[in-house]
Formats: structure tokens, C-alpha cells, sequence
């Protein structure tokens, strides 16, 4: 069973997903855990979501002072090993159940580690022992069941790095010396291509001869000769394949780091075309460099024109070149801001990007149900009611615009860098709606932190009258 990501959801549980995201923003964790509770019943296999509701759980269990012991649980817990071999996705939900209260429980997580590789869910068992040992990171017994499953799953490396750990705590360990010897052999065999079938010496050789090459590709390259010595390479790759998605993106990469942005762009899109333009990564880069293209030009004439005779015909002209690609900038930005929702239409990260562009164009009426829909989203969802504030106020929707700002004013316990802004706005609006009062009183929330903020030192203490 594939670990199932955010967007492979259907829609009603990514949307119970975003409620227990924000839920844990607010540290309702009883409410994340029993959002997730229901998701994972329909979704077992959606990784991200167990561990918010492990997270959830801890937490809650450290707030209410519980210590990680099973207690009155063990007696369900040994029904539930029962179950694990005739329906092992009962057994998980069952399980559930008992970590809300015991989260980093041994035995219940073992009972999850079983159960999940009885349901083909590796990934999951993974969860369950790193849950244990986040609980009891010198268990030496447990740390072994961790490097013995990780090399189960093919991660040496990762074996290593747990065996390493055991030699740390007790350098008498003479199992865990000789299982990380093991684990670590494996390792390099895996990379270096040894554990391939039937390879042979000549092959090794080969693997040896190529070695630069590959390691110059992976690192960040600054040298323009050895760029184009790779180019050159990948050219006669993408000539024995030219459907590669991976060799046009390796190309576009070796592009953008010469800066030549014009065939960065080409080679970009042709990669994300490739996908179909299913590869949502792909398809922004491309995008985002086009707009670098503008930003380039904007940045050259700007420098011309600092320094140009502002009469001058030629500055003149210069200056109505500049607002021309001004133009043309923000017509791709938006362009490719709507496509990315048109294509994403449940992304509410693409939603607010939307929303935000179009603020700063001015087109509020169009921006208002992208941020009301980007508001779900808790990544965002102040951001987003605060931009929502500024068009109510732009639109002349005064009393809409103090509920929003008021809404995520008190979301906010610090007065962190958002807080400040969202009270100064409604500072702003208070003294628009006649209320002298209430702004007085918002720019004494900021004053009473932060005495430079923008003009606040100075309305509030002119509103003592010094």
C-alpha cells in the first residue's frame, strides 16, 4: 500500500486535513486528534496525517502531565494482537485509539509496527518504532528493532546511523560493532552498484570512470568551462532519448546556473511538457523564471534611468519602455497565478498567491473569493485575512473589513510581525470609521512592544496631547 500524500486525498478529508492543521496551529489538539482519527479510518495510508496525530497527542498527553505507561490499556492492547493477522487495518484503528492516550507506548507501537507490515504499510511500521525511540532515544533493545527493520527496507545507511548510536551509549555492544561493519559494507556496495546482478569488474571500472562526471552534476557547479563540458554531455543523452524529463531538467538546471534565462525557460517548459505538465515543480520554475526575465530588464532600465538626464528624449523614451514591461510583467504574473489554480483548483496555496497578485494589481472585488478560499488554508489563513481587511477597506466595506481584521487579530497571541500589521490596519480603519478611541487603542497594543513601528509612537503620544 503507497503512502498517500495531501493531494491524492479526496477532497472531503483534505479538507478535514486543513481543519486539524489549523486546529494544531491553535493547539486544540483534542479536536486535530479527532479530525485525524476519522481520516485515517478512510485513509490509513496517508502518512503526513498519523504523524500530525501522533504530534497532537504527545503534546496533549505533555500538557496533562500523562507519562507514556499503558496502564489500564494493556488488557486491549493483547485483544487487539489477536486481530492484527485476520484484518490488520481493523487492528491499526483499534491501536489509534489507545496511542491518543498513550502515544510513545511501547508495546502499543510495536502492535502498530506489526500491523501496519501485516497491511504492507512499511512505512508506517518506520512511524511506529521512530515514535518509540523519540520517547526513549537510549532504549538500546528498541534501537536495535530499528536498525534491523530499517535494513529490512533496504536503508542501510540508516542502519548505520542506529548501530553508531548503540556503540555510543554502551561501546561494550559487540552485536551492534559488528552489525554496523555489516550495514555499512552494504551500504557502499548499494552505492557503488555492486549489489547489481551479474556485475562485473569491467563494470566496476566503468562506474569509476564516470564517477567525476556524476559528482560534478550533483553539486552546485560555478565554473562557466565545466558547465558547458556537462552540456555537452547531457546533449549527446538527450539526442539517445530525447523523452527524458529527467536529462531536460538536468539542462535547464546547467542553464539557470550559466544565467542564460532565455534557454533555462525553453528548457524548462520542455520538461514540464514532457510530464504533461503533471509536475507542478517543473511547471513554477519555468514560470518563475519568465518573470525573472522581466525583473532583468526592469532592473537594467531602472539603473539607466537612475543615472540618465530625465528630459532627455532617450530617457524619456526609456521610461516608457519600463512601464510597457511593468505592464507585461504583471499580465504574465497574474496569467500564470490563474493557470496554476485552473490546473490546482483545490490548492489553496495557488488560491492565495492569486488573491495576493491581485491586491497589489488593485482588482479587490477579484481577489476577495481567492483569500476567502485561501483563508482555510492555516499556512496562509492570516495573511490571507489580512489582505481581505485591505479590500474591504479599498471597496468601502468598512464594518466587513474591522470583522476580518478583529478575526485575525485574535487568532494571534504574540504580537509577532503579522500582529503588528493586522493591528495597524485596524488602527487605520477605526480612525477611517470615526472611532478615535479604538485606533488609539490598537496603536497602544503595538506601542506598548515595539515603540518604532511605522508612525505609532507618534499618534499615540499625540493623543495625550504632549
Amino acid at each position: 500500500m503507497a503512502v498517500k500524500t495531501e493531494k491524492e486525498l479526496p477532497e472531503q478529508y483534505r479538507a478535514t486535513w486543513l481543519k486539524a492543521l489549523s486546529a494544531m496551529q491553535l493547539k486544540n489538539y483534542g479536536y486535530v486528534i479527532q479530525l485525524l482519527q476519522g481520516v485515517l479510518k478512510q485513509e490509513p495510508d496517508f502518512l503526513s496525517g498519523r504523524q500530525l496525530l501522533r504530534k497532537a497527542a504527545i503534546h496533549k498527553a505533555a500538557a496533562t502531565g500523562r507519562k507514556s505507561m499503558l496502564s489500564g490499556a494493556s488488557f486491549s492492547a493483547m485483544k487487539i494482537s489477536g486481530t492484527i493477522k485476520k484484518d490488520p487495518l481493523a487492528a491499526i484503528v483499534e491501536i489509534e485509539k489507545l496511542l491518543e492516550n498513550e502515544p510513545q507506548s511501547q508495546q502499543v507501537n510495536l502492535l502498530l509496527r506489526d500491523a501496519a507490515l501485516a497491511a504492507t504499510m512499511p512505512e508506517t511500521a518506520t512511524f511506529a518504532l521512530e515514535t518509540i525511540m523519540q520517547g526513549a532515544p537510549r532504549d538500546i533493545k528498541m534501537l536495535h528493532e530499528l536498525a534491523k527493520h530499517y535494513l529490512s527496507q533496504d536503508a542501510a545507511d540508516k542502519a548505520v546511523e542506529i548501530y553508531n548510536r548503540i556503540v555510543e551509549i554502551n561501546p561494550t555492544d559487540l552485536i551492534a560493532m559488528k552489525a554496523g561493519k555489516d550495514a555499512s559494507a552494504r551500504a557502499s556496495m548499494k552505492s557503488g552498484g555492486w549489489e547489481k546482478e551479474g556485475a562485473t569488474y569491467r563494470d566496476l571500472l566503468h562506474n569509476s570512470a564516470t564517477a567525476t562526471s556524476l559528482e560534478q552534476q550533483g553539486r552546485v557547479v560555478r565554473s562557466a568551462e565545466m558547465i558547458d563540458q556537462q552540456l555537452g554531455e547531457l546533449g549527446k543523452v538527450y539526442e539517445e532519448n530525447p523523452q527524458s524529463v529527467d536529462t531536460a531538467r538536468k539542462i535547464a538546471e546547467l542553464y539557470e546556473q550559466k544565467e542564460d534565462l532565455e534557454n533555462a525557460v525553453q528548457w524548462f517548459t520542455y520538461a514540464a511538457g514532457l510530464s504533461n505538465n503533471t509536475d507542478a515543480a517543473l511547471v513554477r520554475k519555468a514560470a518563475d523564471l519568465r518573470i525573472k526575465q522581466y525583473d532583468t530588464s526592469i532592473e537594467q532600465f531602472e539603473t539607466y534611468l537612475a543615472a540618465a538626464d530625465p528630459s532627455a528624449p532617450e530617457a524619456v523614451q526609456a521610461r516608457e519602455q519600463l512601464e510597457t514591461i511593468k505592464l507585461e510583467r504583471a499580465k504574465m504574473e497574474l496569467q500564470e497565478a490563474r493557470q496554476r489554480v485552473e490546473r490546482n483548483p483545490t490548492d489553496l496555496m495557488f488560491r492565495f498567491e492569486l488573491g495576493e497578485i491581485l491586491v497589489r494589481l488593485g482588482e479587490y472585488k477579484d481577489a476577495i473569493p481567492e483569500l476567502q478560499k485561501a483563508r482555510q488554508n492555516p499556512n496562509v489563513r492570516l495573511r490571507a485575512m489580512n489582505l481581505l481587511g485591505k479590500c474591504f477597506i479599498e471597496r468601502n466595506m468598512l464594518d466587513l473589513a474591522a470583522k476580518t481584521l478583529e478575526d485575525a487579530a485574535s487568532e494571534l497571541l504574540a504580537m509577532d510581525s503579522i500582529k503588528k500589521e493586522i493591528v495597524y490596519s485596524l488602527g487605520i480603519l477605526y480612525e477611517k470609521m470615526g472611532d478615535k478611541e479604538k485606533s488609539i487603542n490598537a496603536m497602544k497594543q503595538i506601542y506598548e512592544v515595539d515603540y518604532g513601528y511605522k508612525d505609532v509612537a507618534e499618534r499615540v503620544e499625540g493623543s495625550y496631547g504632549g
